[in-house]
């Protein structure tokens, strides 16, 4: 089955309309481009101007479609034209078709045609002059020219910046697109750091309130059961004043900046306090100078989360937490004693040591936690510069 010729657009039958119209009109009131007499001319009837202008008229419909074609047959056409009287309407057309051939067709065709064109406009004007010794071969150049390769070099203008509008439409889609990533990249970032400041925050104060309220639950003891409310409200009050300063964060809007009171190195003896009264036996040592900000709250946060697990998971015994500063980096080490419970003391969601190892990873340094002979080891090492970690 042959193919189908593609449907031509509508402003290409627009464009063949209004040329076979302008030439029926030029036809009508006897205006030609050459006289009778003219020798080139073999063709004298007028009528017969009328089978170019209809035949370039129906090349117009494929300028788009078939660009290629159109210009084969209009270059053919506006030959056999020649042989006639002429008609200014089909010359015009023919340009229309060198234009949208360097416009509409391949990159190859629109690199070649310009140059075929100008190399005839060179020779039809360097010919003539030099054939007739006589000035006026120029004009045949110039109309050569103004045929051939103006429309040519034109339709290479508008292609060029045809391309440009649509590469730099694409540049700029690509910029949203990037933008776009970034942007849930950082949305993604600042909810994972949301998630771990709730989570070192309020999971040591639960914990410490859901020990406590199972001990005053348990054990028909009054001194006991006051004891552990004591506990529980001073968990509750700390718990609910940091839960405050989180959410003050949240409805800042600009999301860059730490809760109103960060933590700092410090504050690790009232930590570790807080834990004895939780009834942990903790053993605090530290040993550091100068610490920026980030590696103190890292680190700060790494112990808090070390002491509320061993609150939930440890056995009896001693726990250690060691901080010590060597050369660049601050080594954080907290041991309890391995556990042996069957389930541990208070719930927990699992999320401890993901939020322990991204605090490390996001100063570059390492993180490791796991049994090391009768003991629990949580291990950081935080870079106290950038690069610092290796």
């Amino acid at each position: 089955m042959a193919a189908r010729l593609p449907r031509p657009h509508r402003d290409d039958v627009r464009i063949a309309l209004g040329g076979l119209l302008g030439g029926l009109v030029l036809w009508g009131v006897g205006l030609y481009s050459r006289t009778p007499d003219d020798p080139i001319s073999l063709v004298d009837a007028g009528w017969a101007v009328l089978v170019p202008l209809v035949v370039m008229a129906g090349c117009e419909l494929l300028r788009r479609t078939r660009p290629r074609t159109a210009l084969i047959i209009g270059t053919l056409t506006l030959t056999a034209d020649q042989l006639t009287r002429g008609s200014l309407a089909t010359v015009v057309m023919f340009t229309d078709l060198v234009y949208a051939a360097v416009l509409y067709g391949s990159a190859g065709a629109a690199r070649r045609i310009p140059w075929i064109t100008g190399l005839i406009t060179v020779i039809a004007t360097v010919w003539p002059v030099a054939a007739w010794q006589k000035p006026e071969g120029l004009l045949i150049g110039a109309f050569t020219g103004l045929v051939t390769f103006t429309p040519a070099a034109t339709g290479w203008i508008v292609r060029n910046h045809r391309d440009t509008a649509a590469a730099e439409r694409l540049r700029a889609e690509q910029t949203a697109l990037l933008a776009e990533m970034d942007r849930t990249q950082a949305v993604a970032a600042e909810r994972a750091r949301m998630a771990r400041e709730l989570h070192d925050m309020v999971a040591n104060h639960l914990s410490a309130i859901a020990i406590h309220s199972t001990a005053a639950l348990s054990i028909d003891d009054p001194k006991t059961s006051r004891d552990a409310l004591a506990v529980i409200r001073e968990n509750s009050v700390d718990g609910l004043a940091e839960m405050r300063r989180l959410i003050g964060i949240l409805r800042d809007g600009s999301g860059d900046r730490e809760p109103a009171a960060t933590p700092t190195l410090d504050g690790l003896a009232t930590l570790v306090d807080g834990a004895r009264a939780n009834g942990l036996d903790v053993h605090l040592d530290t040993d550091h100078g100068q610490v920026p900000a980030p590696v103190e709250l890292a680190a700060y946060r790494i112990v808090q989360e070390s002491l509320t697990n061993a609150l939930k998971h440890a056995g009896p015994g001693r726990v250690t937490v060691a901080l010590a500063q060597r050369e660049s980096v601050l080594d954080v080490r907290v041991t309890s004693p391995y556990g042996h419970r069957g389930a541990p003391r208070a719930p927990g969601s699992g999320a401890g040591l993901v939020g322990m190892r991204e605090r490390a990873a996001l100063l570059g340094g390492t993180f490791a936690a796991g049994r090391d002979g009768a003991l629990w080891a949580v291990r950081a090492t935080l870079p106290l510069t950038e690069g610092a970690a290796a």
